[in-house]
């Protein structure tokens, strides 16, 4: 019984080497083929995607592949062996799809945000909330135009006297929050941060309008890059007929008792001739007139 023992263990010994040898002979023929196709075609092997690679996936040998590759149209920066696109643990800067070439500007030892970034260019990050940012639907990937919101500089604007000017326009959105995937497509409700891409002017811009008043991201067609005329939207602006709603203590006790009195705004008719854009401001009943200064 245990020479017979003996024996069934060498019988499953040599089958399973039969089977290691078998298979090894099969992947060598399928590989020695492939190459003998190349050459008869004129293709030369190269490193693609085996599937879709996110942002920061680290290669390794079960994500990528050879492939045959037309030699006249091999992408530059393509890789011909494995081992190289491996290289000491480099990872994707942006996301790439099964089939894909394997480029060395897609790829980074340290796959970071700041590696993305263009020579001159700088990500800095402004708040939002889902209002300020199209219900949430802005995800990384789209451009913008920046908005701000602020109190009409000069000592005889009151507390509600706003106006909204374009900041920044056809700005590229980085990552929203944390989140930095293009491929990220559900709105998110609780975003608190936009990181956008900009240059030196516009992080300066963006920095002092942040003390300024309150930033609002207007999401552009992603097509669409034609630049934003700088305007200046002010309230009276917001409406055709420009009613005023008189404060009660301003009615004179004689008047009949109303519901509420309006009159329409116009600009005095004895004032001075101004050669810039004006705005009138009631305060109680009477009017009063401001010329907006340029350059704010």
């Amino acid at each position: 019984m245990h020479g017979r023992n003996i024996v069934l263990i060498g019988i499953a010994v040599a089958l399973g080497l039969i089977a290691v040898i078998l298979s090894n002979s099969y992947f060598s023929g399928v590989e020695e083929q492939q190459k003998r196709i190349a050459r008869e075609q004129d293709l030369i092997r190269i490193v693609v995607a085996n599937k879709e690679l996110p942002f920061g996936t680290i290669l390794n040998d079960q994500n990528i592949t050879l492939t045959n590759w037309p030699r006249s149209s091999v992408p530059e920066g393509a890789f011909t062996d494995i081992s190289e696109a491996v290289g000491k643990g480099n990872a994707t800067l942006r996301n790439i799809v099964a089939g894909e070439p394997v480029l060395a500007s897609k790829l980074s030892s340290r796959p970071t945000l700041s590696a993305n970034l263009p020579a001159g260019q700088y990500a800095v990050a402004v708040p939002i909330s889902a209002v300020a940012a199209a219900g949430g639907f802005i995800r990384p990937g789209d451009t913008v135009d920046v908005l701000l919101t602020r109190k009409i500089p000069g000592d005889g604007a009151a507390a509600d006297d706003k106006m909204t000017d374009v900041v920044l326009s056809t700005v590229p959105v980085l990552a929203i929050d944390v989140d930095a995937s293009e491929k990220s497509t559900e709105p998110k409700a609780e975003s608190k941060t936009a990181t956008l891409q900009v240059d030196t002017l516009g992080a300066q811009k963006l920095a002092l309008a942040q003390q300024l008043g309150v930033l609002s991201l207007a999401l552009r067609n992603a097509t669409d890059q034609t630049v934003t005329a700088a305007s200046t939207v002010l309230p009276n602006q917001l409406t055709a007929r420009k009613l005023y709603i008189a404060s009660r203590e301003s009615r004179a006790p004689s008047a009949p008792a109303a519901p509420i009195s309006r009159s329409v705004m116009s600009p005095s008719t004895s004032a001075p001739r101004r050669s810039g854009p004006m705005m009138t401001i009631f305060r109680g009943s009477e009017p009063s007139q401001y010329e907006v200064q340029r350059g704010y």
